[in-house]
C-alpha cells in the first residue's frame, strides 16, 4: 500500500490507516490494510455520501412538512452520527447543514401548529353543522314528519358523524364531548317523537279496526235482507269512509268482508232489476212511439199547436212509468230538445208582443228617422258648400243610422 497519498478530506498512511481532515486537525477514522490506498479512501468516502444522502432526505422531508417533532428528533440523531463519523469528507458542512434544518425546526413546528389549529377550528364548524342538522330535524313538528325520510336522514347524519370522527383530527376533549351530547340529545327527541308518533297511530289503528269490524258485522247482517238491505248498506258505507285507517293488511282483509256483503246485496238487486226490466221494456217500447209522435215538433211554428200537442205527450210519457236504466238517459234527452224548440216558440212570440219592448223600439225608431233626416240635411249642405270632410264624416253617422234602423225592423 502506498503510504501518505493525499486527497481533499482525507489520507491513508503507509499502515492503511485512514484520516480525515478537520478544522481541528486530522482526526483516525480507521484502517483498511487489505486494499490500495484509493480502495481505503473510497470506503470512507462512501460512508461520507450514505451520511450526507440522509442529511439530504431529512431536508427534502422538512420542505414537505413532515411533522416537526419527527424532524426535530432525526436532526438530533444524525448530528450524534455526523460528529465523529467514520467518514471522510467536508463533515463541518453536514453539521452546518444539519444545524440550518435544527433552525427550521422551530418555525416548521410553528406553520404546523397553526395548521393544526385551523384544521381543528375546521373540524369543528364542520362537527357542529351535524349538530345543527340533528338538532333541526328534532324541532320540526313531528305531527308533519314523514318517519321514513326522517330516520334515513338521522342515520345518514350520524353516519357522516362517524366518518368524520374516524377521518378528520382529533378534537379538543370539551368540545368534543359538548357536541356529542348535543347531537345524542337531537337524536333522543327524534325518538321519542317517533315512538310517540307510531304508539298513538298504534291506537288510531286499533279505534279504526274496531270500528271496522263493527260495520262489517252490520253489512253482513243486512245480506239476508236482499235489496231493502241496500239504503242500509249505502249509510254504512259513509260511516266506512269516516272510521280511519286500520293499517294497511288489517284494512284489506275487513274490506274484502265488508265489499262481500255488499256484493251480495248488490246481486239481489240485479235480479230485481232484471225482473224489473222485462216490464220495463214493454214501457220503454211505449215511449218511443210517443217520442216518433213528438219529433216532428222540432220543425213547428205553430206555438199553440205545439204546446198542446207536446202537453198531450207529456201527460201520457208520465202514464207509461219507469224505463230499463241504461234508457232513461236518452229517451229523456230527446223529449228535452222538443221541449226546448216548443218553449222557444213561445219565447219568441212573447218577445214579439211584448207591449214595452215595442214601445222601445218604435220610440227608437222615431229617434233614427229624426236623426236620419237631420244627417240628409247636413249632407246636402256639405255637398253644396264642397268641404269633403264634412261630407264623409255626414255619409258615414248616416249611414250607421239606417243600419240601426233595419236592426229594428223600421
Amino acid at each position: 500500500m502506498e503510504s501518505n497519498e493525499q486527497a481533499p478530506w482525507g489520507r491513508v498512511d503507509e499502515t492503511g490507516t485512514v484520516y480525515v481532515r478537520e478544522e481541528s486537525g486530522e482526526r483516525v477514522v480507521g484502517q483498511y490494510p487489505d486494499g490500495t490506498a484509493e480502495e481505503a479512501l473510497a470506503y470512507f468516502e462512501r460512508k461520507f455520501v450514505e451520511l450526507a444522502g440522509q442529511v439530504t432526505l431529512l431536508e427534502q422531508r422538512a420542505k414537505r412538512g413532515a411533522p416537526a417533532n419527527d424532524i426535530a428528533k432525526a436532526v438530533s440523531s444524525l448530528t450524534a452520527t455526523v460528529t465523529g463519523a467514520n467518514a471522510v469528507g467536508n463533515l463541518a458542512a453536514l453539521q452546518e447543514r444539519l444545524a440550518a434544518l435544527g433552525g427550521a425546526v422551530s418555525e416548521l413546528t410553528e406553520k404546523q401548529s397553526e395548521e393544526a389549529k385551523a384544521a381543528v377550528a375546521a373540524a369543528l364548524a364542520e362537527r357542529t353543522a351535524l349538530v345543527v342538522e340533528a338538532e333541526t330535524l328534532a324541532a320540526a313538528d313531528p305531527a308533519k314528519a314523514q318517519w321514513k325520510q326522517v330516520t334515513a336522514t338521522l342515520d345518514d347524519i350520524f353516519a357522516r358523524w362517524q366518518k368524520h370522527q374516524q377521518d378528520g383530527p382529533r378534537l379538543p376533549k370539551n368540545e368534543s364531548n359538548d357536541l356529542w351530547k348535543r347531537f345524542r340529545a337531537a337524536r333522543s327527541t327524534i325518538d321519542q317523537h317517533r315512538k310517540a308518533f307510531f304508539a298513538e297511530l298504534d291506537s288510531t289503528h286499533k279505534d279504526a279496526r274496531t270500528r271496522k269490524q263493527d260495520l262489517v258485522a252490520r253489512a253482513e247482517a243486512l245480506v239476508p235482507k236482499g235489496v231493502d238491505g241496500i239504503p242500509g248498506y249505502r249509510a254504512l258505507l259513509d260511516e266506512w269512509k269516516l272510521a280511519g285507517r286500520a293499517g294497511k293488511k288489517i284494512d284489506d282483509a275487513l274490506w274484502a268482508k265488508f265489499k262481500t256483503a255488499g256484493d251480495a246485496l248488490y246481486s239481489a238487486k240485479s235480479e230485481v232489476d232484471a225482473q224489473d226490466n222485462v216490464e220495463f221494456e214493454a214501457n220503454l217500447a211505449l215511449k218511443l212511439a210517443l217520442l216518433d209522435e213528438a219529433e216532428p215538433l222540432l220543425g213547428a211554428t205553430d206555438r199553440v199547436k205545439a204546446k198542446e200537442t207536446l202537453l198531450s205527450i207529456q201527460r201520457r210519457w208520465d202514464e207509461i212509468g219507469k224505463v230499463p236504466r241504461d234508457k232513461v238517459k236518452p229517451i229523456e234527452d230527446r223529449l228535452r230538445k222538443v221541449e226546448a224548440v216548443v218553449r222557444k216558440l213561445d219565447e219568441d212570440h212573447w218577445q214579439r208582443s211584448n207591449p214595452e219592448k215595442q214601445a222601445r223600439s218604435e220610440g227608437l225608431a222615431s229617434q233614427l228617422h229624426a236623426a236620419i233626416a237631420k244627417l240628409e240635411r247636413e249632407l246636402e249642405d256639405a255637398k253644396k258648400s264642397g268641404n269633403a270632410k264634412k261630407i264623409a264624416e255626414a255619409e258615414e253617422a248616416l249611414n250607421a243610422r239606417k243600419i240601426w234602423l233595419d236592426a229594428l225592423g223600421s
